[in-house]
């Protein structure tokens, strides 16, 4: 994938920034979040700063956008401060797949104390559900991309930033690339440039960088952003 220019933003695309949000405890501790509500740790909000002091350095933000569970939320703000102060607006269909009974569980865990809930997550199949109130794949999809839709189609022009999660991320890089291979994992604080052209056109322009956390130590940890954990 092209590398960004980020110089300017054309009149016919929106360009969206899309960063995933700091580690938290439960990511350190290889436990399941979804939709549980977890703030970052240490690590998470320095994380947030190299992200953030990398951002203000680019183009010109027009808004923040953020799914509104602490984790992301908190990311969001610290971002939207080093850009120009802006406001966080918050949107739940930015939030993390609903994993049903697997939230709060040790990933490891996860099979004999929740062995039905287990079998729906590590289903090959995209359309079944997680006991507990959980979401499939496909719903996460539907969610996701129609919101991420809306806020390209609002800003048509300008360079946004999105902060989400990982389950979100990887089923955004299905919308933009749905011929390429299945993406593995997805770094905390990683920045992820998509842009979304008139006629539902997606493209990505950056993927998975974390080059604002290199010497930092920041990425020793990292557990979460792929399917194994929300």
């Amino acid at each position: 994938m092209a590398e960004s220019s980020l110089d300017s933003v054309d009149r016919d695309y929106a360009e969206i920034v899309v960063v995933r949000h700091g580690e938290t405890s439960w990511n350190a501790q290889r436990k399941i979040q979804g939709h549980l509500d977890v703030e970052l740790n240490d690590a998470g909000r320095q994380q947030a700063e190299r992200v953030a002091e990398r951002l203000s350095k680019e183009p010109n933000i027009s808004y923040v956008y953020s799914s509104d569970l602490k984790r992301a939320f908190e990311t969001a703000q610290i971002i939207a401060a080093k850009c120009a102060k802006l406001e966080v607006h918050t949107d739940r269909d930015l939030r993390e797949r609903h994993l049903g009974d697997m939230q709060g569980l040790v990933y490891q865990e996860a099979s004999k104390i929740r062995p039905e809930a287990y079998k729906a997550f590590s289903s090959n199949r995209t359309d079944v559900d997680i006991p507990g109130g959980g979401e499939s794949l496909d719903k996460l999809y539907d969610r996701c991309t129609s919101a991420l839709q809306r806020i390209g189609d609002k800003h048509k022009g300008e360079r946004v930033v999105v902060v989400t999660h990982g389950g979100v991320i990887r089923s955004l890089y299905e919308r933009a690339c749905p011929s390429a291979r299945k993406v593995e994992k997805i770094l905390n604080t990683s920045v992820n440039v998509f842009r979304l052209f008139d006629g539902d056109k997606w493209t990505i322009q950056v993927w998975g960088d974390v080059t604002h956390l290199d010497q930092t130590g920041f990425l020793q940890s990292g557990f979460g952003g792929d399917r194994t954990s929300g």
